[in-house]
């Protein structure tokens, strides 16, 4: 017979960076890249009822100067904010936008995408306590080094507490 799992019994490990892990101009590489396939457009342009031939149709893309159908650049941005995710918001925090989003070369089945972020701005929230800002700018490269992207986001992100607080 099997039991559950004490749940209790693992601890929890905190991800993720703090407010002031950030300094402005600081880079930071993001992992190992991601490889978008076919498969992947077709599910992302199906699932968000995206039905641009480009992305769906490989004869309408060759007939438009592409070698193959074309990644749906959605599926791109976020692909490119997925890598970015461990190193820059893993932590918490909301969500505040994507700015100056540029999309340079189109990004084909097969194309291994990696992301770089460096930091562009911080600041402490003025109405959020224990609360900071940060900025990024995040270029995305395909296998061969070329620019395919690259983008402007900001997140909420938690201080670390002070030696007397408590982190929540």
């Amino acid at each position: 017979m099997t039991t559950d799992p004490d749940l209790d019994s693992f601890p929890l490990v905190a991800k993720g960076r703090k407010f002031q892990d950030f300094t402005v101009a600081q880079e930071i590489d993001h992992h190992w890249g991601r490889t978008l396939t076919r498969a992947d457009t077709v599910a992302f342009s199906t699932a968000t009822c995206a039905w641009l031939p480009l992305h769906l149709n490989t004869e309408y893309a060759h007939e438009h100067g592409h070698p193959d159908v074309v990644v749906n650049p959605m599926l791109v941005l976020c692909t490119v904010v997925g890598l970015s995710v461990e190193d820059l918001s893993e932590a918490g925090g909301p969500f505040l936008g994507i700015d100056d989003c540029v999309f340079h070369l189109p990004v084909y089945p097969g194309d291994t995408l990696t992301a770089r972020s460096e930091v562009i701005s911080t600041r402490t929230s003025s109405t959020r306590p224990g609360v900071g800002i940060v900025s990024w700018r995040t270029e995305a490269h395909n296998q061969r080094g070329e620019l395919v992207a690259e983008l402007r986001r900001t997140n909420l992100v938690a201080m670390r507490a002070l030696p007397n607080e408590k982190e929540g």
